[in-house]
């Protein structure tokens, strides 16, 4: 038996404008319209003989997380928050720190949440080798078969094959440029590194230590001082913070000796771009991928990604094209890396795109913020059944709230009443209030605000039952 790690912390800026910082690709159904890529990673271990995952990720996307994790009936895994990212040899200590605080030590499988694995009974097989070679006291990394001179890639050189099956990691090499990634691909001795794990808790533990003490010294303090919050183990932000940021290929798996690779040839892809997308995904005669309401005349080997409009493309070709309710990207297939440059831009110029959609997922629920100007704002608001706003307060704006269907009980100011469908109420300017779903169905309604300031951090919270300041 063994215990799976998902870290689950990345942006995924390179699937912008789907992928967005507090609702990165790992949490959509990029490839699955029916689960997340997380959901996805989660799912493919069944069959197996494991324990209920740790998760790993942010304290942005910490809602998103549990929500998702419910929806695999799994509400009783752990789901580790970092204060900060630091790479991914601190945020394993931290998950191998909590898998042997109750005394146990069990072989951790540590997975991205955001790859595809296509054949599953070849990646099963490719763990049961792997869990051979950690009880044995090795440290094991997953190791692609190649398909194509890939540059976005590091590499495994194959050492000498072991008795217990696999190979010694000859050595680690970075991404190569594509006349050395072809030379890799013709030796047949080198394989892409696919950011999977698998070893005992202690020994990664061990290994740190020896390697970069300093890492395992801050997170051993941070975790000292965790607290349980709901569904969430919250470590020190501050002795965290100054934990020092490295990979674990670089701080333990290209120093330790006992590092070993299992070949997996599954149709593994790490989803990192939009035309790793269109590389996995079914085709029609013209080679395009097509999600949503598309129409297209002459046009060839293209994603195009509509999500909330008619999208019609007309004599292009290998183009990507992807339309949500704020943004639109148009690029060429070949420069799609570049698209976190655009990210940049928006980080640089105060823009909101980078971070958010339209519409933001909360833990009650979810807003669209489907109109705004100068001095107003309009939002399109769903509380889920049983979930209640914090009892909160704005210096500097005021609301009206129209339900549009279900039944709101408000609270406004000392005065607590019910508000049904086409039906409203007023929020003055300072006011003590909260907003609370009691019925068995979601609460839609529409809130008009209307201030000389209408940020989302003008809000005072009194109390919230979701644990947030």
């Amino acid at each position: 038996m063994f215990l799976p790690v998902i870290m689950a912390g990345g942006s995924g800026s390179r699937l912008w404008p789907l992928s967005r910082q507090l609702n990165p690709k790992q949490f959509l159904p990029l490839i699955d319209a029916e689960q997340s890529l997380l959901q996805s990673t989660i799912k493919r271990l069944e069959g197996l003989d494991h324990h209920l995952p740790i998760l790993i990720c942010n304290e942005q996307q910490r809602f998103l997380a549990a929500e998702q994790l419910r929806q695999l009936d799994m509400e009783e895994a752990r789901i580790l928050l970092e204060p900060v990212g630091r790479n991914t040899a601190p945020a394993i200590a931290l998950a191998a720190l909590q898998a042997t605080a109750g005394g146990d030590d069990p072989i951790l499988l540590v997975l991205a949440a955001d790859h595809l694995i296509q054949d599953i009974e070849a990646f099963h097989a490719s763990i049961g080798h792997a869990l051979t070679l950690a009880e044995s006291g090795k440290l094991v990394t997953f190791a692609v078969l190649p398909t194509h001179p890939e540059t976005g890639f590091g590499y495994l050189e194959r050492g000498k094959e072991l008795a217990l099956g696999g190979y010694v990691v000859s050595r680690f090499v970075e991404k190569p440029d594509s006349a050395t990634a072809q030379r890799y691909l013709d030796s047949g001795q080198y394989f892409w590194n696919s950011g999977m794990f698998m070893f005992r808790a202690s020994r990664y533990l061990e290994e740190l230590g020896r390697f970069a003490p300093n890492i395992l010294h801050a997170c051993r303090a941070s975790f000292a001082s965790a607290r349980q919050d709901m569904h969430f183990t919250r470590v020190d932000a501050q002795t965290f913070g100054a934990c020092p940021e490295n990979s674990v290929d670089y701080a333990v798996m290209e120093r330790t000796s006992d590092a070993v690779m299992v070949p997996l040839d599954a149709g593994w892809s790490d989803v990192g771009s939009w035309t790793a997308l269109w590389d996995t995904a079914d085709k029609d005669a013209d080679g395009n991928v097509l999600k949503g309401d598309v129409l297209t005349e002459r046009t060839s080997s293209s994603y195009v990604h509509a999500t909330h409009r008619l999208v019609a493309t007309i004599g292009v070709d290998d183009l990507v094209i992807v339309e949500t309710k704020d943004a639109v990207l148009v690029a060429h297939k070949g420069d799609v890396q570049d698209v976190k440059k655009i990210v940049d831009q928006l980080k640089n110029c105060k823009r909101t795109e980078y971070a958010n959609h339209r519409e933001v997922y909360r833990p009650w629920g979810v807003y669209d913020c489907i109109d705004n100007g100068p001095r107003y704002q309009v939002k399109r608001i769903t509380v889920n059944p049983g979930a209640k706003l914090s009892v909160q307060m704005h210096h500097h704006r005021a609301e009206h709230w129209i339900v549009v269907s279900g039944t709101a009980r408000v609270t406004n100011g000392d005065k607590s009443y019910l508000v049904t469908e086409n039906q409203s109420t007023y929020i003055p300017v300072g006011q003590v209030h909260a907003l609370e779903n009691p019925g068995v169905i979601p609460l839609e309604l529409i809130e008009v605000q209307s201030g000389t300031y209408l940020g989302e951090d003008d809000i005072v919270r009194f109390e919230d039952i979701y644990g947030r300041s």
